[in-house]
């Protein structure tokens, strides 16, 4: 069944896949919304990747990244960045604080630096649930040539491939795994994950997702001083509500499978 509707990334991808050309695929701490673990590990080596890491190991770097800034800048205040798609808004509506911005890496960033070092002259392939991280890989990270792939966009290459999940991929697990950090993709997962909620007080954190809270929080943050993290994400309820999932959970449900596969670690 051909795919509908197919993207420059898809067919780079279907190119590389016909290459035979060696590739690692980094899964965005949201897959448990709509793959199973571990199948889809399998699924994906099946599919062409010689390699699957979480990109939850990359999150952690970006938690210690974010707390070696607060320790070192314990008076200065922070609007977290791994959402692409706040850093634009940001960027484009509110650039008067672009300079609250953490300068850290996204946990797509920071996992990709990581298998540049593991598995040199291997294509890194980023899949998760936002379309903006497209944005995100070639405007603010070219130089780490990582493509993106939505998970909409795996299942229909999926379908075209004609892989689903056997009983032997049972026997998958991930190249490079993370453990906490799984939380990620859920609000207010960053600062569970990085001690955040122990480290500060009520007023001086606060975690935010949904796009209408996001203008309000975004417009109000100047006036609130006290406010020295702000832990935000554009989608409601977090990455698990991302435009690349295709999927008629409830929001509640979709957070439970990520704390049911948090559990497991």
């Amino acid at each position: 069944m051909p795919i509908e509707n197919v993207t420059l990334e898809v067919k780079e991808f279907l190119k590389l896949v016909e290459n035979e050309e060696k590739m690692v695929a980094m899964l965005a701490p949201s897959f448990p919304v709509i793959f199973n673990y571990p199948e889809i590990i399998g699924m994906l080596k099946r599919l062409g990747f010689d390699k699957v890491v979480e990109v939850s190991r990359g999150a952690e770097e970006t938690n210690k990244q974010l707390l070696a800034l607060t320790k070192l800048h314990p008076d200065r205040r922070y609007i977290t960045s791994p959402c692409p798609t706040v850093v634009r808004l940001i960027r484009k509506k509110y650039s008067h604080l672009e300079q609250y911005l953490s300068p850290i890496d996204s946990p797509m960033s920071a996992i990709a630096k990581l298998v540049a070092r593991k598995y040199p002259k291997y294509k890194k392939v980023f899949i998760g649930p936002c379309i903006l991280k497209k944005m995100e890989a070639k405007e603010d990270h070219p130089k780490l040539n990582i493509l993106v792939l939505t998970y909409k966009e795996l299942q229909d290459i999926f379908k075209e491939k004609n892989i689903s999940a056997k009983i032997t991929d049972k026997l998958s697990r991930f190249d490079v795994v993370a453990r906490d950090t799984r939380l990620y993709p859920i609000s207010g997962g960053l600062s569970q994950s990085s001690g955040v909620i122990n480290k500060f007080t009520d007023p001086e954190y606060d975690v935010i997702s949904g796009p209408a809270l996001v203008v309000k929080v975004l417009e109000a943050f100047l006036n609130k001083p006290e406010l020295k993290i702000l832990d935000i994400l554009n989608c409601d309820g977090g990455c698990i509500n991302g435009p690349g999932i295709v999927s008629k959970d409830p929001l509640l449900l979709r957070r439970q499978k990520i704390i049911n596969y948090w559990n497991k670690r």
